[in-house]
């Protein structure tokens, strides 16, 4: 009798085609799409984390939310952010997360898992080309405008 062995698929599908897909130039730009795809009910209430895919030529492929977590901090697993990645052949990404209490100063856990996810990422080739901080009133803080990234 053969061992059973569960079988494991993981999608990624595009919608739309690539010329239609969003350049982003800026952080202003990566900050005003991933803001328009927030919802603006919870963005006060809870800490959320997603990750803005991108092609070579820094069009957005998609937005994937990696989690919700509390009210002061969320949990980040870089293994499920780089399965996304990679499935979706991302060459760059950008990290995004609200900070519900409307402060935009990143804290040192959020710099901590910027570092991490930054060595990572240099392991696949995938350049990480910011991590914005995303509050309820749209305002955001950008790592690499601030030279911290």
């Amino acid at each position: 009798m053969k061992d059973k062995v569960n079988e494991i698929k993981v999608s990624y599908k595009e919608r739309i085609p690539a010329s239609f897909w969003q350049k982003i130039n800026s952080s202003d730009d990566a900050a005003k799409l991933l803001f328009e795809h927030w919802n603006k009910d919870t963005i006060g209430l809870h800490e959320t984390f997603k990750v803005l895919l991108l092609n070579n030529s820094n069009k957005a492929k998609g937005i994937y939310e990696l989690s919700k977590g509390g009210i002061t901090g969320t949990m980040v697993d870089i293994r499920i952010l780089f399965a996304i990645a990679l499935k979706s052949l991302s060459v760059g990404i950008i990290l995004s997360h609200c900070h519900p209490s409307g402060q935009l100063k990143p804290s040192e856990a959020d710099k901590n898992i910027t570092e991490k996810i930054k060595q990572a990422a240099q392991l696949f080739d995938i350049k990480v080309l910011d991590h914005l901080i995303i509050v309820p009133n749209g305002d955001y803080y950008s790592f690499a405008d601030n030279g911290i990234l």
